[in-house]
């Protein structure tokens, strides 16, 4: 084949970095930016926070030790290695204190969102309410809030033990869940402490063995239980005597799954209870607390910083930013100007391009991270302006929304509004949501209109609360139910709700 040469004309969309790292930072959680700002303050010396800078009256330095500085940064970073450190356990040959661990009094937190005992969770993030309606703190909360393990080393300290059964009690605390719970087995903290030596583990095993009964007879009442019928036992034996207490206490130890099932004819087989007896047993276990260490959860773990916030202004609602969240960046003018008072004098050489283009990737982030926020606000006050009703009578009151409308409306492409709307939140005056809960399907109604899928949660939710217990409504009369205020809702899509609201079915329901 002969050669030649063609020329063609075509188009393609290439990304640049810049837009890719604004692509990138949009889609980022709160956490995640900040841990992206950190590391960019790092890695590049052009980018300072604002609390730290140059005073005004600082002398300035010749534009020449200036640039030498910054380039003397630049080279500790490549040449300065990553460390990292970490320390193993000691092993002590004595039956004392260090058998069982360290005694050192760290705080644990318990990150962990769990269900309550009746399997009806809490939505993360949902504050108390500002009936006002005017500007509000989202985020006020008990910083001095006591850990459960601090609550039971303040105990321990006014127990009369011996050093090895505190540091054996010491043990056990660490070994706590956040519900309360002993989280190893007292065989698993046998094993690890005495290790092969099996007359060593057996000396362990029976100082553990007497810790446990030092820490279950702390308060909380039910802490160090190993599961959930010794917790209810725990909590039942200081009750006073009687034959509900009798009976309550077998059904916790054996029987638990036949009162979640509200069986009472089994239950009355079982205990060889009556009715009335079985009910007042049943009283006695529905007051307890299935969890002890829940009061002392560290409420900051489950907390959401929200992104932005919905302010009452006039009749209408507006987005402001969240101010703790916005990353307050700045340019350090001091290697700015070097950089440019120098860029003549070094143009020959090329020495000042490697620092050029790190200033100008300083300025990039920082443009990006303000679109990223201004986007948001404008996502943020598109939701608000379509669910006004919501703002004013709540969940109740959700219109039928979808990412195309937001879209179309801002110019935006579907794929960035679903960015924008997720792990970002709003704070209102019914409390902290993602910007995706404003989204949901729609459902047909009778009068040819359209019923949100979220209203239509809020609105089963208010039938199922004011059923009567004795008689819990069916998913088939919740369907009816819906169908008689002109909502068209099939049985199996009343059942879906019902499990996303985690409510439980009729027969778990009803009471005996």
């Amino acid at each position: 084949m002969k050669p030649s040469l063609q020329v063609r004309l075509s188009q393609h969309l290439a990304l640049t970095p810049q837009l890719q790292q604004s692509i990138r930072l949009l889609q980022l959680s709160t956490l995640e930016l900040h841990q992206e700002v950190e590391q960019m303050l790092d890695q590049n010396p052009f980018l300072e926070p604002e609390d730290d800078a140059v005073g005004a009256f600082e002398p300035m330095v010749e534009r020449t030790s200036a640039t030498e500085r910054v380039a003397e940064r630049e080279t500790e970073r490549a040449d300065t290695p990553t460390e990292a450190s970490g320390e193993g356990g000691d092993d002590a040959p004595g039956m004392d204190g260090s058998d069982f661990g360290t005694t050192e009094r760290d705080d644990w937190e318990n990150g962990t969102e769990r269900d309550d005992f009746d399997g009806i969770r809490e939505t993360p993030g949902k504050s108390g309410t500002n009936n006002d309606g005017e500007e509000f703190d989202p985020q006020d909360r008990n910083p001095t809030q006591v850990s459960l393990q601090e609550h039971l080393r303040a105990q321990l300290l006014g127990m009369r033990l011996s050093p090895e059964d505190v540091a054996a009690v010491e043990v056990l605390i660490e070994s706590l869940d956040g519900d309360g719970y002993l989280a190893d087995s007292l065989e698993d903290i046998a094993q690890a402490l005495a290790g092969d030596d099996e007359s060593r583990r057996e000396e362990v095993m029976e100082r553990l063995c007497c810790a446990l009964k030092w820490l279950q007879n702390m308060d909380p009442i039910g802490v160090g239980a190993r599961n959930l019928p010794e917790c209810l036992t725990l909590q039942l034996r200081l009750l006073p005597r009687s034959e509900a207490q009798m009976i309550a206490i077998l059904i916790c130890k054996n029987h638990l799954e036949l009162l979640a099932r509200r069986d009472l004819k089994k239950l009355m087989a079982v205990t060889g209870a009556d009715e009335e007896l079985v009910k007042q047993a049943q009283a006695l276990i529905t007051v307890l607390e299935p969890k002890p260490g829940r009061p002392f959860s560290h409420a900051e773990a489950n907390i959401i910083v929200p992104d932005v916030i919905v302010q009452k202004s006039g009749r209408n609602w507006k987005v402001v930013l969240n101010p703790d969240v916005m990353p307050k960046l700045r340019i350090n003018d001091l290697y700015a100007q070097a950089i440019r008072q120098g860029r003549g004098a070094a143009s020959a050489n090329g020495s000042h391009a490697g620092l050029s283009s790190r200033l100008q990737e300083a300025r990039w982030f920082m443009k990006n991270i303000q679109q990223r926020f201004d986007t948001i606000q404008r996502v943020s006050q598109a939701i608000v302006e379509r669910q006004k009703n919501f703002f004013t009578h709540g969940e109740i009151a959700m219109k039928p929304l979808v990412l195309r409308e937001i879209a179309d409306e801002l110019g935006l492409h579907e794929s960035t509004i679903s960015r924008v709307t997720t792990a970002k939140y709003m704070a209102t005056v019914f409390g902290t949501f993602e910007l995706k809960y404003f989204f949901g399907s729609s459902l047909n109604t009778e009068a040819g209109g359209n019923a949100s899928s979220t209203a239509v949660r809020a609105l089963i939710k208010q039938l199922v609360a004011a059923e009567n217990v004795l008689k819990p409504l069916s998913d088939s009369q919740l369907s009816k139910m819906l169908e008689e205020q002109g909502i068209q809702v099939a049985r199996r899509t009343v059942a879906k709700y019902r499990e996303a609201l985690r409510i439980a079915p009729a027969n778990l329901r009803k009471t005996m």
